[in-house]
């Protein structure tokens, strides 16, 4: 394995984690849109769902990938790593509200209130994952695809 891919996981979390970002951004801005836009609803559905489907699926990209091989390096971060995943299913059940909200048609208000929510829970995730695990990730050897690790994002 080539020294670049060593020191590339914590770089290329922290890519995913500032896509992810852009992607909330954009899916604010599609509310904020909304009150003038003719398919304004429309274009929030696609927001929030393609929003939705990248978080999700990174999640469950590091469920199923990196937390297992970085357990397996690192098996003192086996805490660490549950309380990522315990954030994961938490993060999921809050999708699963926003996507519900929008498909229901629920006010732009209500809307941004589920946005609000998982931007909390998502930021506080981020930073403690960033915090926690960037270090480990300097050294993993894990000779994947970043989209089947991360997501594709």
């Amino acid at each position: 394995m080539d020294a670049d891919r060593l020191i590339a996981w914590d770089a290329e979390l922290r890519r995913a984690h500032t896509r992810l970002r852009a992607a909330l951004e954009a899916t604010r801005a599609a509310i904020d849109e909304g009150d003038d836009a003719p398919d304004a609803a429309s274009d929030l559905a696609l927001f929030c769902i393609g929003f939705c489907s990248a978080l999700d699926g990174h999640h469950r990209s590091e469920d199923r990938k990196l937390f297992p091989a970085l357990r397996e390096e690192h098996p003192e971060l086996g805490d660490v790593i549950d309380k990522l995943m315990q954030d994961h299913s938490m993060l999921s059940n809050l999708l699963g509200g926003l996507r519900t909200a929008v498909e229901v048609g629920e006010s732009a208000g209500a809307i941004e209130r589920h946005l609000d929510g998982i931007a909390a829970i998502m930021e506080s995730h981020f930073r403690f994952e960033e915090r926690e695990i960037l270090a480990p990730l300097r050294a993993l050897h894990l000779d994947r695809a970043v989209a089947e690790v991360l997501g594709p994002l």
